[in-house]
């Protein structure tokens, strides 16, 4: 019975059948076919070809290849070219790129076409770079040009400033195309980072991974004065900062700022002098600080950084109105600040009422351990309305009060010493007086840290013991 449906099967389909054995030849040949077709470049030699490639990299992509170690081919999985150990210039005479494998995605038709060789994409493997400060705009303008699909893999980059490291960018990976295309992400201060770009890379998204740093870059249509200028904001854990600029490779220009926090809001316009060295000239105007904000500042890490002390040279102008109804021993205050190669001078002019405070000095914060020389004239035109702002009565009204004080303050020790107390012209403080203010301040304002300067608590308790 199996026999018989065998052999009506056979001979109803045999035709079937020996056309099914018959593909199994075709497919077989077609596969040879292949094979060979991929295989067969494996044996050419590129190295004579290398002048059309680099003419395809220069053309495409902007690359100029200078020298390599040697031009492979791969078939599997997709028909390549990898180029070892190459060394490039990006737009010609921009930068100079090392790369430890550039990949090269043929067309499958352009295997044997050498001269009509076109790529569907490179992608560059293990790249170092440096870039000066002033090429970051070129840098803008050479991916806005190319058209072609390109990606880097663990790109660093180094940013450079007069030949000397400014920042230095690691494990980059940039793509134009795909699903990452226009994505970046890196490491920067051993930290990891992920920016986004919009097609036309003048919207720069910023954010520095498990830190709060969030920063947002809009830049503008450049002009022949500006390398870059534009719009940034950022938030830094619970501060916001925003600000306009204008770079170019002389100065860096900061206004229209305003940064807020829970311990500070203030109103910021900066110029910073980049050539032919470095300084900052600054304006602050505070809308609210807490004081408390500086009681964890450390003055031991800050002052031991001697080599960036010294290199710093700023002046800067901070104002300070307090509001209306905010209950504060201050009603204005003027301080003026500037560095130059480590020593630092200020003046300062505080308001309160009628009342004034105006104290000027200088320290030199290059030495082992810095003091703070201070020179202070303290002029109440109504001594009884000054010290109800401390809850302390006092009968007489109208009445006047100059004292002036100097002596200097020790940083890193918490230590202070009057050289001279005079009130009224009428009293001058002894050595004993001296001694004894001394002690008394040591105790009350200097007890956790120097800010403690500032307490209304402290000044009062200060008051009520030398009163």
């Amino acid at each position: 019975m199996i026999n018989k449906i065998y052999k009506s099967i056979h001979n109803k389909y045999s035709s079937l059948f020996k056309f099914i054995f018959f593909l199994r030849y075709v497919f077989g040949i077609f596969i040879l076919s292949v094979a060979l077709f991929l295989s067969i470049p494996h044996f050419l030699d590129y190295k004579k070809k290398d002048e059309i490639i680099k003419k395809l990299l220069f053309q495409n992509y902007g690359l100029q290849l200078i020298n390599y170690d040697r031009i492979k081919y791969n078939s599997l999985p997709k028909p390549r070219l990898e180029i070892l150990n190459a060394t490039s210039f990006l737009n010609k005479d921009l930068a100079k790129l090392t790369t430890k494998k550039l990949v090269i995605y043929l067309e499958l038709k352009n295997i044997y076409n050498f001269q009509n060789l076109k790529a569907k994409k490179i992608v560059l493997n293990e790249n170092i770079t440096s870039l000066k400060t002033n090429e970051l705009q070129i840098l803008k303008k050479y991916f806005d040009l190319i058209k072609h699909k390109i990606k880097f893999k663990n790109l660093e980059l180094k940013i450079l400033r007069e030949d000397k490291s400014l920042i230095n960018l690691r494990r980059i990976n940039f793509s134009n195309y795909g699903h990452s295309k226009n994505l970046i992400n890196g490491e920067v201060f051993d930290r990891k980072f992920k920016v986004k770009l919009d097609n036309n890379f003048n919207k720069i998204n910023f954010k520095l991974l498990n830190t709060g740093i969030i920063i947002d870059l809009n830049l503008d249509e450049i002009n022949e004065k500006a390398l870059a200028r534009g719009t940034l904001k950022a938030k830094i854990l619970n501060s916001n900062l925003k600000f306009n600029f204008e770079y170019n490779d002389e100065t860096f220009k900061i206004y229209d700022s305003y940064f807020r926090s829970k311990v500070l809001s203030f109103y910021n316009k900066s110029v910073i002098t980049l050539q032919p060295f470095l300084s900052i000239g600054s304006n602050y105007n505070i809308e609210d600080i807490d004081l408390e904000l500086f009681q964890n500042l450390d003055f031991n890490k800050v002052l031991n950084s001697k080599v960036l002390i010294k290199k710093f040279n700023s002046e800067n102008f901070i104002q300070y109105k307090s509001k209306i109804f905010d209950k504060t021993i201050i009603d204005n205050l003027d301080l003026k600040i500037n560095f130059a190669y480590g020593r630092l001078f200020y003046s300062t002019i505080i308001f309160s009422s009628d009342n004034s405070i105006n104290c000027k000095g200088n320290s030199n914060l290059l030495e082992e351990y810095p003091i703070l020389n201070f020179d202070c004239s303290i002029n109440l035109k109504d001594k009884k309305n000054f010290l109800n702002k401390f809850s302390i009565n006092y009968k007489k009204k109208n009445e006047l009060l100059n004292l002036d004080v100097e002596g200097y303050l020790n940083f890193l020790k918490n230590n202070i010493n009057f050289t001279s107390i005079q009130i009224n012209k009428n009293y001058k403080a002894s050595k004993e007086d001296l001694s004894y203010f001394k002690d008394v301040f040591k105790i009350i304002f200097l007890n956790k840290n120097l800010f403690g300067i500032f307490n209304k608590n402290n000044i009062r308790e200060f008051i009520l013991e030398v009163y």
